[in-house]
């Protein structure tokens, strides 16, 4: 067991996939976890999970991509909760397509949702952390950031985007005691995995740049992120951890 003081935490993303795993394994270690998603069914099964299984969850319905909505549930959760110590910027989508064919809509939707949304929640809940001078963000990059992916130019911007807002961030926030780390996690299965990792052809393909020659599974980037977000972490700020089956190295 990883150490954690009566910690709250929130999670973008938790209706499904790596977001939901996270939620689950911070759960799992004690921690208050509030489940954002757009989808109030989704996040709200997720929280209902966490809540049956013995855990404390709640659902939050939100759209990352909307500021003004992200800035008024940040109001109303600290009028909930002393503080939000630990934040998992994990909200994401994708609209693959080669630059000659993207649009400008196409660029916008993932850049807001997966870059702005994390400058809105960390602007609205990292102040109360200063404050107690104790706090944990995770930011979820993505080897496509690091490395770059045809046909992902707006998801891999958007990605090596949070890689610069992570390093940075550790700087501002390092004399307060809050750390700021990335993830980054290469092909892990998820729903939005499914159309190649269920075909054994293009699966195939893509594990040739894989080392370790598998999928990576949503559980393995919850129990990195789940000890940055630890005590145990304290230590770490500024760092981009792969979790990707070696394929950046």
């Amino acid at each position: 067991m990883l150490t954690f003081n009566n910690r709250t935490a929130l999670v973008t993303g938790a209706g499904r996939g790596i977001g939901k795993a996270i939620a689950e394994t911070l759960a799992k270690q004690g921690v208050t976890v509030i489940c954002v998603s757009k989808s109030a069914e989704s996040c709200g099964a997720v929280a209902a999970s966490i809540n049956a299984s013995g855990g404390k969850a709640k659902a939050l319905a939100v759209d990352v991509a909307n500021g003004t909505a992200v800035a008024e549930a940040c109001e109303n959760l600290l009028k909930e909760f002393p503080a939000i110590d630990i934040l998992v910027n994990n909200a994401g989508i994708t609209r693959d397509g080669l630059l000659f064919r993207m649009s400008e809509t196409d660029w916008s939707d993932v850049i807001t949702t997966n870059l702005t949304s994390c400058f809105h929640w960390t602007k609205h809940l990292a102040r109360p952390m200063t404050r107690a001078r104790w706090g944990r963000i995770v930011n979820m990059a993505s080897v496509s950031g690091v490395m770059g992916n045809a046909g992902q130019a707006n998801y891999s911007a958007a990605k090596a985007g949070m890689i610069g807002l992570t390093k940075t961030l550790a700087k501002e926030f390092a004399s307060r005691n809050i750390t700021v780390n990335a993830v980054a996690p290469g092909f892990i299965k998820t729903d939005m995995t499914t159309e190649f990792v269920n075909q054994p052809e293009i699966a195939a393909k893509v594990l040739e740049a894989v080392p370790l020659k598998r999928f990576g599974e949503a559980a393995d980037i919850a129990n990195m992120t789940a000890y940055l977000c630890s005590e145990e972490a304290g230590y770490i700020t500024g760092q981009v951890f792969a979790v990707d089956g070696g394929m950046a190295m």
